[in-house]
């Protein structure tokens, strides 16, 4: 039997914010205070998270422009990563770059070919304060690239270059949720 709680069962689900909306496209502020509404966010990114079916989410993402994410997200072994980071930094990337297909619980429905490495260190906190260093790698190290990017103010179709772009672009446009 597990020991502990669920992470997000304690937690609302809240409203996803979706692409058009200026705060993903907004550099987050830091976390500065690690108290009880800190705890109540991270709880409330997993029940959001696990309702929309998504493997991260950024604070942003429901409207909250913090430094925090949460992540329950498979490796290419199929090794299970589940946590989360507050005032995350991307300290590495390398190895070999991937173009692989990806999507964005701020763009609902879609994804296209992104490029990212197949290796990545994030360094931050824990909502309880204390220091956290997270290595990623294959799809997991995509997730904790993609989450950071969120942080920036960046999403993945910011990435997206060419005809990859332009088909992008005419099925963000053709979206219901864009109306």
């Amino acid at each position: 039997m597990r020991q502990g709680s669920i992470p997000g069962a304690r937690g609302r689900v809240r409203p996803l914010t979706l692409l058009g909306d200026p705060v993903l496209h907004t550099r987050c502020a830091e976390v500065t205070d690690f108290g009880p509404e800190l705890s109540r966010l991270v709880e409330d990114l997993f029940a959001t998270m696990y309702a929309s079916q998504g493997v991260g989410l950024a604070a942003n993402q429901v409207g909250q422009p913090l430094r925090v994410f949460v992540f329950d997200c498979p490796d290419d072994e199929d090794v299970r990563h589940l946590g989360h980071v507050v005032n995350p930094r991307l300290v590495a990337t390398d190895g070999v770059t991937i173009r692989g297909p990806e999507g964005c619980l701020s763009l609902p429905g879609l994804e296209a070919g992104t490029e990212r490495y197949d290796h990545a260190v994030v360094e931050g906190r824990t909502a309880a304060g204390e220091p956290v260093t997270i290595h990623g790698t294959g799809f997991f190290a995509r997730c904790l690239q993609h989450e950071t990017d969120h942080l920036e103010g960046r999403v993945y179709a910011d990435h997206v270059t060419g005809w990859r772009k332009r088909r992008l672009v005419r099925q963000v446009a053709r979206s219901p949720w864009r109306r």
